[in-house]
């Protein structure tokens, strides 16, 4: 349906709508009058008939009450006074037990005359609905009043019976002329649209008629400079702006999906309407189709809802709430993917500001290239330690190398002298020569690789167990030991002893570093796939110019420290595949950071 047509039709019903409520408006004002007049009549005939019957009684003072009211005469009167009124049916005169004494209708004389409902509360309270309620019913009402001596009970009783149904007999010809106004006025209305619509409407056909021809390639004619022709104009401009700004979106998505294919995540972006949009990157390896063929389809279609990952992102379209590197099964349960799981991310993107629905992006990767990645990552942070403490070492060997030389110089000078007293140099080259051979054995066993013993442990039962051997050390130390974890249920592939030492060391460390008392801080966490064991002091803290050199080998500002237990430290976490970094602030304390994998 065109906008002509609708336009038509709405004005019709408007004119419908403008007609029934001002039929509707005069038909309750007509009700209302017509109540209000028969209430009127009925009370002047009742005053009327009251006195009639007082002027009967007093003119035959002589007859017993009874007799004097049955006269015919007054039978008479009331008759001719009903006729008055075409609403009221009957006026009688009746006696306290409702025995009928004179009446408007003679045959009803000597019967019994029940009372009805008062007709003054059907005028006064009901409104124009409830009279029209009235009008459909055949039910009567009365007015009443009493007659008798002004302070003794009443002897008679006027009452005038009032048939509301007759009343609609009045209104029938004022509703079939506002049904004749009503249908006059929807015809006028729909003509009167018609031709408004027609004039209107032909300035627009024409503007529609050079808007397909810009959009079908052709330009359209010149017209006069009227204000269609500038519309006309403006429209051809932005028809260019929305072809520029496609093919910028069009270059823009490919440059994406380009700089999408080279990673190991699959990208898909989804409308408001649950529609996909775009997806890059490794579609195909958990879909099982091309990024091209996935296209226009529904969450539903790509992800079937009775899959773990399907499920999963329904809840959360559903919920428009994000997720954050959760795991979940994929190839398991019927899915067309290669792979047995992933880390899904949902993020929820933003409302447009006219508000609805808005668009989400799903992000899908694969753990065990991701773990991949981490090997290399983990291999050339290995390496980069190798080196730091290849240079730890290189420095503790040039020294025994450079006191053998000098030694030797010495002992040579002697002999070049005929002095055979070589026995100071040669105690001192031999201990030197013993020194050296500490720090290769050193080297080489922090270098010889180490059978792992792996198992599955809960990480808070690992700290329980730091905790429970740093504080007999640390109450010693008049230090305060604070543990709070905040992984529960996390387990972490470990080998408990010898990472238990290594993080002794750290803990051993933060102990010696406050001789003086203070608070040590042991913590556990767990964010996405890594859980994090965190070991905090207040001592004075490491100064920067130091900060770079206290994972060597050798490396210690103690006076009797060996410089081993740091780098030991770095390197059973390295074999844990994990990350050991710390931050410090001098005068306020240092904190260690130990992260390892969750156990899968």
């Amino acid at each position: 349906m065109n906008l002509q047509a609708r336009l038509t039709i709405s004005f019709v019903l408007l004119a419908v709508v403008l007609a029934a409520t001002i039929s509707s408006v005069d038909l309750a004002g007509e009700i209302n009058q017509q109540f209000a007049a028969t209430l009127e009549r009925a009370e002047n005939l009742r005053t009327l008939a009251s006195d009639l019957v007082g002027l009967s009684l007093n003119r035959q003072l002589t007859k017993p009450l009874g007799e004097a009211v049955r006269d015919p005469e007054v039978s008479t009167l009331l008759r001719d006074t009903m006729l008055a009124s075409h609403a009221i049916v009957e006026i009688a005169v009746l006696s306290p037990d409702n025995e009928i004494l004179a009446d408007s209708i003679p045959d009803e004389i000597g019967k019994t005359l029940l009372p009805y409902d008062d007709f003054r509360p059907v005028v006064t309270d009901k409104g124009w609905y409830g009279k029209w309620r009235v009008l459909r019913e055949k039910k009567y009402y009365q007015l009443q009043q009493p007659l008798g001596p002004r302070n003794g009970p009443p002897i008679l009783f006027v009452r005038v019976v009032v048939a509301p149904a007759l009343i609609r007999d009045s209104i029938l010809p004022r509703l079939k002329e506002d049904a004749i106004v009503a249908l006059f006025s929807v015809i006028g209305a729909a003509l009167v649209t018609m031709l408004v619509s027609a004039v209107a409407f032909r300035p627009l056909s024409r503007l529609r008629r050079q808007i397909e021809s810009m959009t079908s390639g052709v330009n359209p004619p010149e017209a006069a400079t009227d204000d269609l022709s500038v519309i006309s104009s403006r429209v051809a401009q932005l028809g260019l702006q929305l072809r520029g700004a496609q093919f910028e979106v069009s270059d823009l998505r490919g440059n994406l999906g380009r700089l999408l294919r080279d990673l190991e995540d699959a990208v898909f972006l989804f409308n408001r309407e649950g529609r996909l949009v775009f997806a890059s990157g490794t579609v195909e390896k958990f879909t099982g189709l091309d990024a091209a063929a996935l296209t226009g389809k529904t969450v539903a279609d790509i992800f079937a809802p009775e899959t773990t990952l399907g499920h999963a992102i329904a809840e959360a379209a559903a919920a428009r709430q994000p997720i954050g590197r959760q795991r979940v099964a994929v190839g398991a349960d019927g899915s067309a993917s290669t792979i047995s799981s992933a880390l899904l991310s949902v993020d929820q993107l933003p409302a447009p500001p006219g508000g609805g629905g808005s668009g989400m992006l799903v992000r899908l990767r694969d753990p065990e290239a991701q773990r991949k990645l981490g090997r290399e990552l983990q291999t050339a942070d290995r390496l980069a330690a190798l080196s730091r403490v290849s240079g730890g070492v290189a420095h503790e060997v040039k020294n025994p190398l450079n006191a053998i030389l000098l030694h030797v110089e010495v002992a040579r000078a002697k002999l070049a002298r005929g002095d055979t007293s070589l026995e100071p140099q040669m105690d001192i080259i031999s201990s030197e020569i013993l020194r050296l051979d500490r720090v290769v054995k050193t080297f080489l066993d922090f270098t010889r690789p180490v059978e792992m013993d792996f198992a599955s442990m809960p990480l808070d039962e690992f700290l329980r167990d730091l905790v429970d051997l740093a504080r007999p050390q640390a109450d010693a130390s008049q230090i305060r030991v604070v543990a709070e974890s905040r992984a529960e249920g996390v387990e972490v592939r470990i080998d408990r002893d010898l990472l238990k030492q290594a993080v002794l060391n750290i803990v051993v460390n933060a102990i010696e570093a406050m001789p003086a008392g203070g608070e040590l801080r042991l913590e556990s966490s767990a964010s996405g796939d890594t859980a994090e064991i965190r070991i905090s002091d207040t001592g004075p803290g490491i100064p920067p110019a130091l900060r770079e050199k206290i994972f060597r080998l050798y490396f210690t500002t103690k006076q009797r420290g060996s410089g081993i237990g740091l780098a030991m430290a770095f390197r059973t976490v390295q074999l844990h595949d994990g990350t050991i970094d710390f931050t410090s602030e001098p005068g306020k304390g240092t904190a260690f950071f130990i992260r390892l994998p969750i156990a899968v």
